[in-house]
Parts: structure tokens; sequence; C-alpha cells
């Protein structure tokens, strides 16, 4: 992404703390080397069966990252976010995955967010406009109206007109 920042102060780890972290940025690596629509194909895979992540565990997942990785600390933020959503599976939730653009001056951004808020980022939520996401939760799905069930939900609503 094009989101050119200072690198965020980077803590310390501790050493039995590193290993979960540094697997979730080695392959967070190799997933943004992807595609976009494999990227995101590859993390709706990932994120099954997980709950919603709170605030508070986005941020420690954030920070952890920034803490082992250099390059997540810097201006790798497609990276730094992969990472830091496959951290947070890894712990078995899932923040909303996002990438977004803004066009005044243009630059595009990836992050996590929690409750439609950025975790950890300095911009605005309404800043960038999103161009993919991968929720926390699947959106419910409702019957359309050229379902075999109709807008009334059921296959009787449909042959009873």
């Amino acid at each position: 992404m094009s989101q050119p920042m200072v690198p965020a102060p980077r803590g310390r780890l501790p050493l039995r703390r590193r290993p979960a972290v540094l697997l979730a940025t080695a392959a967070a690596r190799l997933i943004v080397a992807l595609k976009p629509h494999r990227i995101r194909r590859v993390l709706c895979v990932v994120r099954r069966g997980a709950a919603p992540a709170t605030t508070r565990q986005a941020l420690a997942a954030r920070e952890a990252v920034v803490a082992v990785s250099a390059r997540c600390a810097g201006e790798g933020c497609l990276q730094r976010s992969v990472a830091t959503a496959l951290l947070c599976r890894m712990r078995g939730v899932w923040p909303d995955w996002c990438t977004g653009v803004r066009t005044a001056p243009f630059r595009a951004h990836a992050w996590v967010e929690v409750d439609g808020l950025p975790v950890g980022e300095p911009h605005r939520p309404e800043e960038y406009r999103r161009m993919m996401v991968v929720p926390a939760v699947l959106p419910e799905k409702r019957p359309s109206e050229g379902s075999p069930e109709g807008p009334g939900g059921s296959p009787a609503a449909e042959t009873s007109r």
C-alpha cells in the first residue's frame, strides 16, 4: 500500500511469545505476495470458526507484530494488517481486515478494525473508503427476489401468488 508513515514505536516482546508472532509475520509475508482476490480468499478461509475480536485483542496482536518486524513497524501496512489478523486467528478471534483508498491525496492503506474503528491506526474511520473487507462475522443471508424461497422466506409464499 502507499500509506507513508513514521515507523511505529517498537516495544520488546518476551521470548516465549515470539514464535507465534514470527510465524504470523512470515505467513503474512507470503500471503501479501498473492493477487488481491487470492489474499481475500485465503483470509476468508483462515477466519472460519473464529469469534469476533475485541479492540484490546486486536491491539495486542498489532503491537506484538510491530515489536518483532521492522517492516510491519514501518510502511508495510498490508503485511502488518495481515499478520495482525493471522495472529488474532491463532488466538481464536478475528478482527475485520480492511483495505481502502482515499483520493485527496491518493493513498492506499490496509488495516484491521473492530466495531468499525481502526485499531492502532492514526487515521479517522471515514478517511479511507473501504474497498475490500474480510469481516469477523459473515452477514446474514437474506432470501432474494430470484431465489426459490422468494421474498416471503418460504416456498409456500412463492406458490400462493
